[in-house]
């Protein structure tokens, strides 16, 4: 079996589906449906169950999943070794956003020196104009960040989400409640991003709802934007507020989705091994 051939089953594995599967392969269904049946020629088994409304796994696709992950696993860790060892690239430029408070970055830089300390990372911290801290501009490999944003040419894996609150001044008449919803905030001022930043990610973060109030570009000006001017805005849950700052959930808002992300033609062989470490330590 060719790698090729088992990445091709494991896209249609995990989409339960051959238009998904081969939309995130980059190629035609025909050619995918082809591939999948010689496989199960070659194994004399059928590995997956096809309907009209869509596809399931059989016991022994399921096997080969399982077996298939592990295989292409080992091939990515193997052609990432050897590309360190033969110093092609030397180096991993990596995207965050400009708040290192998350404890899944903490853990996925510890995770990521132990298993390749020959490889130099390096590290640009972008504003919150770019969600993709710099990725198109060609001034990272791969990027952690927060999704939605425009992800045409990308590829995204989903490390994990988190809910989301409002934040407030602490003496705010709101601060004191258990949690909020987008309506009870209808009419307050919210900090805003600068002309220019994504739609998508803008929109999100003003709850899907036009705003106005002062414009901020980095974590710490949305913070002093509330301080200062009693302004809304939101802020994934789980981190500490400073002193004066309250985080109340919002119930009817989206969780926030932490992800990996880089160029789908980019074929930086450190790229593979880098989201498997990311997704481990983002589990945790």
């Amino acid at each position: 079996m060719e790698l090729r051939t088992l990445r091709y089953f494991v896209a249609v594995a995990e989409e339960l589906h051959f238009g998904r599967a081969a939309a995130r392969l980059h190629i035609s269904q025909p050619p995918l449906s082809r591939v999948i049946k010689q496989l199960e020629t070659g194994l004399g088994a059928t590995l997956l169950n096809r309907s009209a409304t869509g596809v399931t796994l059989t016991p022994a696709g399921a096997v080969l999943l399982d077996e298939a992950r592990n295989l292409l696993d080992r091939a990515d860790r193997a052609r990432a070794r050897v590309a360190a060892a033969a110093r092609r690239p030397a180096a991993l430029t990596i995207g965050l956003l400009g708040d290192g408070t998350d404890l899944g970055a903490l853990r996925l830089a510890d995770a990521y020196r132990r298993q390749y300390p020959s490889i130099e990372v390096r590290v640009r911290e972008a504003d919150l104009t770019d969600p993709t801290c710099g990725l198109r501009a060609g001034l990272v490999d791969i990027t952690v960040t927060r999704a939605p944003f425009d992800d045409t040419g990308l590829r995204v894996h989903e490390l994990r989400a988190d809910p989301v609150g409002a934040v407030l001044r602490a003496d705010d008449p709101l601060a004191g409640r258990t949690h909020l919803r987008l309506a009870d905030l209808a009419g307050r001022r919210w900090f805003q991003f600068p002309d220019g930043t994504d739609p998508l990610w803008w929109s999100y973060w003003n709850g899907d709802e036009p705003r106005e109030g002062p414009v901020v570009r980095a974590v710490q000006e949305c913070r002093q934007a509330v301080l200062w001017n009693g302004t809304v805005g939101m802020t994934p849950l789980g981190h500490d507020m400073p002193e004066g700052l309250t985080a109340v959930p919002l119930t009817d808002m989206a969780p926030s989705r932490v992800v990996a992300v880089w160029n789908a033609d980019d074929t930086n062989p450190l790229i593979p091994p880098f989201v498997q470490i990311a997704a481990a330590a983002y589990l945790d």
